[in-house]
């Protein structure tokens, strides 16, 4: 089942580096705005996840398991838990994700973005979970930190003469860091891999829903839905709230749950090599030498966190909900 999870998760997540940069890019004339895309995948995501959720509440409270759903029965984990992974893992990421597109291309988010994963979850499973960094993962966390610079530091020259991909740079690591900690969260508290999805999806849809509307409806936000057509509307419903939210969610979480947190992200060493190879194939991205470079960098540096060792015990709920 682990190993399933990584191919089906790591398949997911080099997809939808390039949909997303495809979808976001202003100069592929799209059509939906990021915000939009944020609404696409949490809603497509919701008519899976909020009846499920409420039928496991309403299966736990008929076996008699109390006080353990929040936000009006939807969420079948308490509300600390549901706010915690649903704010970084749902509604933070989405909007950081999705922002980060609209200025840098897809090779540089194939590199920060599974480049930084295992950097920052190493860095808060110290913190949280009280693990340790061996000799070993310390040079692979080093290599990539030398890889992320080979990317995010050009860019970041090029902001002196004007250019905007630096923004787009950090929004990646901004994203690589809610992920981390949505990860770490998920091993900290034990959680259920559908649980902790469906919270996350139902926490993101009360808060982030609702405020979309008003605030395109009042055009204080520049919201697309109604010139989109039915199928780039249903496509992005499908891929992003079914394809990245739900499945690939869930097999995220039966990673961390079979692997740890720190071995599940070292694991995903194909995502940066695969999506740069796909944004040079599709997306007609170049591939200059310090993308090159940062990539052969970050990669070396995750592979060097792939080591066979025993699993870490993990207190896990059973998997009735499949």
């Amino acid at each position: 089942m682990g190993i399933a999870a990584a191919v089906v998760t790591v398949f997911i997540w080099t997809s939808f580096i390039l949909i997303a940069r495809a979808s976001s890019d202003p100069a592929r004339s799209g059509t939906l705005t990021p915000f939009d895309l944020a609404f696409c995948r949490i809603v497509g995501a919701s008519l899976i996840m909020l009846p499920w959720g409420a039928w496991l509440v309403y299966r736990d409270r008929d076996l008699g398991v109390r006080g353990q759903s929040s936000l009006g029965g939807l969420s079948p984990l308490p509300l600390r838990q549901t706010v915690a992974v649903g704010f970084f893992g749902g509604l933070l990421y989405a909007l950081v994700v999705y922002n980060g597109f609209v200025f840098a291309p897809a090779v540089h988010a194939s590199v920060l973005m599974p480049g930084s994963l295992p950097l920052w979850t190493a860095l808060l499973a110290v913190i949280v979970l009280r693990d340790r960094i061996t000799l070993v993962r310390a040079l692979g966390l080093g290599l990539i930190v030398l890889g992320d610079l080979m990317v995010g530091g050009v860019s970041l020259l090029s902001a002196f003469d004007g250019g905007e991909v630096w923004k787009g740079d950090v929004l990646f690591m901004m994203a690589a860091f809610l992920m981390a900690t949505y990860g770490v969260l998920a091993r900290h508290y034990s959680l259920n891999a559908v649980r902790s999805t469906i919270a996350l999806t139902v926490f993101a849809f009360v808060t982030y829903v609702p405020a979309y509307l008003v605030l395109t409806l009042g055009q204080v936000l520049d919201g697309h839905l109604l010139s989109a057509s039915w199928g780039e509307l249903l496509f992005q419903l499908l891929f992003q709230g079914w394809g990245s939210v739900v499945i690939s969610g869930i097999t995220f979480t039966k990673m961390i749950q079979h692997f740890g947190p720190v071995r599940s992200t070292m694991i995903t060493a194909l995502v940066p090599g695969l999506s740069a190879l796909g944004a040079v194939m599709f997306l007609d991205e170049p591939m200059l030498w310090n993308l090159a470079a940062g990539l052969a960098l970050v990669t070396v540096g995750i592979l060097f966190g792939v080591r066979v060792v025993a699993p870490l015990a993990v207190k896990n709920f059973p998997d009735e909900t499949f």
